[in-house]
């Protein structure tokens, strides 16, 4: 087709598409080269000496592969996209990949016998510019939770995203508006878990790109607005046996669980702490995630609560899934899925103890012991600490993010409110 242009995409440490324009002739996949050196780089473009980053090393180039059966509609004229794995200039899985991760997850779960299965639900805020240029909130004049239609969308972009990512051939189950305003929920289906994030790493990039089309800053940011509540990344996963059956649940059982399922829960409930840096690696995702905030805060878990860090879904049989809702957009899926994919895996291989099922409501009473670390350098050192997560994510990745987040604690310490909401607004 004329004109027509590969857009070949990955996922960095930071949650960011990097990617490159490519000529649209290879249908039967290929690769491309970038610095590695894009792993030394913070937000706000500055390069340090973090593991895997190369920066001290010469900054040699690390290969994005992709594949041909992989590449699907672009939402920008005749543009394809494609999602690549990175590796280094051997050849070797990039220990920083997020999606080799990932890969390398789903793997060890299908030796057990078992295929990871994910959903995720994705929340942002939309801003608007001011008559000075200045980001706003995007005034919806009449929204409310779960509204639909002009007085929660009086612009219409998204409309607009569902309608493009229909074209795209997104599978999306739904879309609203959120707790509060202008904040929206959109819901992909649920599919094996890389595709599951590749889905939802590109939705996301489309629909951040067809928002501002229509003068909308989309933001999938922690915590853009001090006084509201925040935005969350919920991943929901089931496993499936080599029968073709859901094995995560169990509809006899007062909790719905298989015994399956009680260890994977388990293994979130003893590697809650270490999560944190994984999930929610920003500054501004511990103004989140807070007591009574809904938000992932507790170490707790409960059938069909909302309350809870680790949700049991009500639905049985083949809709059975555990829901974990810490998660944020400032973390890279891939990564974030594959976390909770291997804490959950432990829970089988190490056979944790189960605590209770949370019986309080989580707004003026809660039975769970303890939550997340206090702030981002408490999250980092709880996950350094926590030796069976590292390894399994990989003590590369890990080093990577503690000094990339390190200097972003220092950068941020004496930013506040809408200052802080600048530094992440744009990227996130």
């Amino acid at each position: 087709m004329a004109n027509e242009r590969l857009r070949v995409l990955f996922c960095d440490h930071l949650n960011l598409a990097r990617g490159k324009y490519l000529p649209g002739t290879h249908d039967d996949g290929g690769e491309s080269r970038f610095c590695q050196g894009v792993y030394a780089l913070t937000y706000d473009k500055e390069l340090l000496p973090a593991p895997c980053s190369t920066l001290l090393e010469g900054l040699p180039d690390m290969i994005a592969r992709f594949a041909g059966s992989e590449i699907r509609h672009g939402w920008h004229g005749n543009d394809r996209v494609v999602v690549a794995d990175q590796f280094d200039s051997a050849g070797n899985v990039l220990p920083v990949c997020g999606r080799g991760l990932l890969k390398r997850t789903v793997a060890q779960w299908q030796a057990l016998g078992y295929t990871p299965k994910v959903g995720i639900e994705l929340e942002a805020y939309a801003f608007v510019e001011d008559d000075e240029g200045r980001w706003q909130p995007y005034d919806t004049p009449g929204a409310f939770v779960y509204s639909t239609g002009p007085f929660t969308d009086p612009l219409g972009f998204i409309d607009a995203i569902w309608s493009t990512a229909e074209v795209a051939g997104f599978d999306v189950e739904m879309i609203t508006s959120e707790f509060d305003s202008p904040q929206f929920e959109f819901t992909l289906r649920f599919d094996d878990a890389v595709q599951a994030v590749d889905d939802a790493f590109l939705f996301r990039l489309l629909a951040r790109e067809i928002a501002l089309e229509h003068g909308v800053l989309l933001t999938f940011m922690p915590k853009p607005i001090e006084s509201l509540s925040g935005s969350g990344v919920h991943f929901n996963f089931s496993l499936w046996n080599e029968s073709g059956d859901n094995a995560i649940g169990d509809a006899e059982a007062d909790d719905n669980l298989s015994d399956l399922g009680r260890a994977c829960v388990a293994g979130l409930m003893h590697h809650h702490r270490g999560l944190a840096a994984l999930l929610a690696p920003t500054v501004n995702s511990y103004q989140r995630l807070e007591p009574a905030s809904l938000s992932g805060y507790w170490r707790n878990w409960g059938a069909d609560h909302r309350g809870v860090t680790t949700r049991i879904t009500s639905e049985t049989g083949s809709h059975a899934r555990i829901e974990h809702r810490m998660a944020d957009g400032g973390a890279n899926p891939y990564t974030a899925a594959a976390a909770v994919l291997q804490a959950a895996r432990l829970g089988l291989e190490k056979q944790y103890p189960l605590p209770p099922a949370e019986t309080a409501d989580c707004l003026e009473n809660h039975d769970a012991e303890d939550g997340v670390p206090d702030d981002l350098a408490a999250a980092l050192a709880e996950l350094e600490a926590d030796a069976e997560l590292v390894a399994a994510v990989g003590a590369d990745l890990v080093g990577n993010l503690a000094v990339i987040k390190q200097n972003e604690i220092e950068k941020t310490a004496k930013l506040k409110k809408d200052t802080l909401r600048d530094f992440y607004i744009h990227y996130l």
